[in-house]
């Protein structure tokens, strides 16, 4: 296996397909620019028609700040529920040997 790579020709080959193969790919993901149409703009405009259904900044970061502070508290109870469990299993272990 080692002394296929030894040669030039083919190692080089390896090398140039996966160039061509980045290159082609890079190619085909970006696009080009182009403005969008009065079609494309009436879709993305606001409209007032859906603003009562937006939510609220401030409102949004509090649920979420609320969710992160909740989640920590959970992982730390299941850690400290494991940390009794593991303190009261090794002190039977003691008081079965003495």
């Amino acid at each position: 296996m080692a002394f296929f790579f030894n040669k030039p020709g083919i190692a080089s080959h390896f090398r140039s397909h996966s160039q061509k193969t980045e290159d082609s790919l890079s190619q085909s993901r970006r696009g080009f620019h182009i403005e969008p149409g009065p079609r494309e703009k009436a879709l993305l405009a606001e409209d007032p028609a859906l603003k009562q259904f937006k939510s609220h900044k401030k409102g949004v970061w509090r649920i979420k700040r609320i969710g992160d502070v909740l989640t920590i508290v959970v992982v730390a109870g299941c850690c400290y529920e494991i940390y009794v469990r593991a303190v009261m299993r090794e002190e039977a272990r003691k008081q079965a040997k003495a």
